[in-house]
């Protein structure tokens, strides 16, 4: 199998599922590199894109010029609240420090 100038490896594959705790098949690996060259590939093809007269945005309601939900309703605007106090909410958990909540360990490696 040749690879494209920049093509993920089988390596890189087996390096990244060990940072993501994941534990992947030896069939499930050339399966995962061409999956992501796939979807690197695609990537590449958008770059090829001339976005030049596109304005950068953060929310694409923002091309609309309000905040609209995905049905059309209006959004409404953010506004400063008051919180609930920490102490009342360290106070209603199962476990606390008081300052922080105290969970039991979930990933062991």
């Amino acid at each position: 199998m040749s690879e494209a100038v920049g093509a993920v490896t089988l390596e890189q594959v087996r390096h990244v599922a060990e940072l993501a705790n994941l534990e992947l098949t030896a069939e499930e690996l050339p399966r995962m590199a061409k999956d992501l060259n796939a979807i690197l590939a695609h990537i590449a093809q958008l770059n090829e894109l001339d976005t030049a007269e596109v304005a950068p945005m953060a929310q694409v309601g923002e091309v609309l010029g309000l905040a609209v939900a995905s049905k059309g309703e209006t959004l409404r605007a953010d506004a400063v609240k008051a919180s609930v106090e920490r102490a009342d909410v360290m106070a209603a958990a199962p476990e606390s420090d008081g300052r922080f909540f105290k969970v039991p360990k979930v990933i062991e490696r």
